[in-house]
C-alpha cells in the first residue's frame, strides 16, 4: 500500500472497525485514480518533456491562440521562457541603455556615445510634466544655461543638449557617474562614512563650492542626493535647476528664493525671509551634508515638513555625538551658526585644523564603494544588452526550466571540483 494512503494513529486514539477503514482507503484510491499521474504501484508516473524548435513553437503559440479555454494546465517543467528583449534605440549619436535613476523631472538613463564610446548620462525631460511643475521649464532653462559655462572637475559636466519637437522631450546629456552619495550612505552600516573617507568627499564638496562662488553662482540644494562620484572617486556637484547666477557687478550676494530640499535649507529660509545670502545657505546645506555624513542623522527632525522647518526656525541644532572627535564638532557647529553673518566662508573652513588634517582609519572601519540602487559591484554597462541585440538578432532567446537546472548543477560540481582541488593541495 502506497504509504500516503495511511494517516498517522496516535497513542490515545481507537482503531477504526474494519468497515470504516474499507470506506477510507475506497474514497483515497478513487481519489489517486482521477488523477492522470497517479499509477496503481503508488509512484506517480514520470512527466515527459518534449523539446520544440522556433517553428514548433510559433505553432504552438498559434494553437493557443485559437483555443477558447481560459485556462491551460501544463508541467513547470514543460515551460518555455521567452526573455525580454532589449530593443536598440538611438538619439542622434547616442545609444540608449537602462534607467540609472527618476527625480521629479524625469528619468535619468546610460547612454553610449557611437563615435568617441564614452559612457554617458541622459536626463529625459518631457515638456508636458515640466508644464504641471511650479517653475519646471525655467529651472531646466535656467540649469541648461549654467552647466553650459560651468567647467570643473568637481561640478558635473554637459556633454550635449538634443530637443525632439516631434515628441515633446529634451535630452540632456552629462558625463557618466557611477554613484550617488545618498544611495551609499543608506547602503553603509549606520548610514555614514568613515571620518576619512567623509573629510575626502568634503574637500572637493569645497573645491567645488569655491569654484561656484567665484563665478558668482549659488548652488542652493547640496546634499548627499546631488553629489555624485565618478569611477576614480572623483565628486561632482550636480542637480543646478534651483541654482542662482548673482549680479557680477553687485557686492553683495542675495537672493530672493529658496526651493531647496527642506532638511537642508537654513533658518533664514525656514522663517520665510524675503532676502538672504546665497553663499551662507551653501555654507549651511554643506554643514548639513557633512553632519549626516559623519554621523548618520540629520542635525533637526520632525514627522513632516512643517515640524521640520519649525524645528529648524526655532532651535538650535542637535549637538553632534562625542564619537566624532572635538575638532568636527567644532566646525559643525561654526557652520550651523543659525546667524548668516558668523557662519564662516569656504576659505576659513579650509584653514579649520580638522579639514588641514586628515583623519586615520579607525580598527574594522572599511571604505564604502561607490554605487547607486540599480548599478552592480563592477559598474557594468547597461547598453551592451542592447548592442547585442542589434547585432546579434538571431542570439537564442528561449531558455527552459531543465535550461537553469543544469547550469545551477553544473555550476554546483564544480564548486565541489575545486574544493576538492583545494583540499588535495
Amino acid at each position: 500500500m502506497d504509504p500516503r494512503m495511511c494517516r498517522k494513529i496516535s497513542s490515545s486514539e481507537s482503531l477504526p472497525d474494519g468497515d470504516n477503514v474499507e470506506y477510507e482507503i475506497s474514497n483515497v484510491i478513487a481519489a489517486q485514480e482521477s488523477d492522470d499521474n497517479f499509477m496503481l504501484d503508488g509512484s506517480p508516473e514520470l512527466h515527459s518533456v518534449t523539446w520544440l524548435d522556433d517553428e514548433q513553437i510559433e505553432d504552438l503559440d498559434l494553437n493557443l491562440e485559437q483555443t477558447n479555454l481560459c485556462f491551460h494546465r501544463v508541467d513547470s517543467a514543460d515551460i518555455i521562457y521567452r526573455s525580454r528583449k532589449k530593443k536598440c534605440k538611438m538619439v542622434g549619436k547616442y545609444v540608449m541603455g537602462d534607467v540609472l535613476g527618476e527625480g521629479s523631472y524625469g528619468k535619468v538613463k546610460e547612454m553610449l556615445d557611437s563615435q568617441s564610446l564614452c559612457r554617458r548620462a541622459v536626463k529625459i525631460l518631457k515638456k508636458r510634466k515640466l508644464r504641471r511643475i511650479p517653475n519646471g521649464e525655467q529651472n531646466v532653462q535656467r540649469e541648461i544655461q549654467l552647466l553650459r559655462i560651468l567647467r570643473h572637475k568637481n561640478v558635473i559636466e554637459l556633454v550635449d543638449v538634443i530637443y525632439n519637437d516631434e515628441k515633446q522631450k529634451m535630452y540632456l546629456v552629462m558625463e557618466f557617474c557611477v554613484g550617488v552619495l545618498q544611495d551609499m550612505l543608506e547602503s553603509s552600516p549606520g548610514k555614514k562614512f568613515p571620518q576619512r573617507q567623509a573629510h575626502d568627499y568634503f574637500l572637493q564638496l569645497l573645491d567645488g563650492l569655491d569654484y561656484l562662488h567665484g563665478q558668482g553662482v549659488v548652488h542652493k540644494d547640496i546634499k548627499p542626493g546631488n553629489l555624485l562620484l565618478t569611477l576614480d572617486q572623483t565628486l561632482k556637484i550636480t542637480d543646478f535647476g534651483v541654482a542662482e547666477a548673482l549680479d557680477m557687478f553687485s557686492q553683495e550676494d542675495i537672493c530672493y528664493t529658496g526651493q531647496g530640499s527642506p532638511a537642508f535649507q537654513p533658518p533664514e529660509i525656514a522663517n520665510g525671509a524675503e532676502q538672504f545670502s546665497g553663499t551662507k545657505v551653501d555654507i549651511w546645506s554643506s554643514g548639513v551634508t557633512l553632519y549626516n555624513m559623519t554621523t548618520g542623522r540629520y542635525p533637526f527632525e520632525g514627522d513632516n515638513v512643517y515640524r521640520l522647518l519649525e524645528a529648524i526656525s526655532r532651535g538650535p541644532p542637535a549637538p553632534p555625538p562625542a564619537s566624532v572627535g572635538p575638532a568636527l564638532s567644532a566646525l559643525l557647529v561654526h557652520m550651523l551658526n543659525r546667524d548668516p553673518t558668523l557662519r564662516p566662508t569656504v576659505h576659513e573652513i579650509r584653514r579649520h585644523a580638522w579639514v588641514q588634517a586628515t583623519p586615520p582609519f579607525e580598527p574594522g572601519e572599511k571604505l564604502v564603494n561607490p554605487r547607486s540602487r540599480r548599478s552592480d559591484e563592477l559598474h557594468t554597462s547597461t547598453v551592451i544588452p542592447y548592442l547585442v541585440e542589434r547585432h546579434y538578432a538571431s542570439a537564442q532567446e528561449y531558455f527552459t526550466e531543465r535550461d537553469l537546472r543544469q547550469e545551477s548543477d553544473g555550476l554546483r560540481v564544480s564548486g565541489t571540483v575545486r574544493a576538492r582541488v583545494c583540499s588535495l593541495s
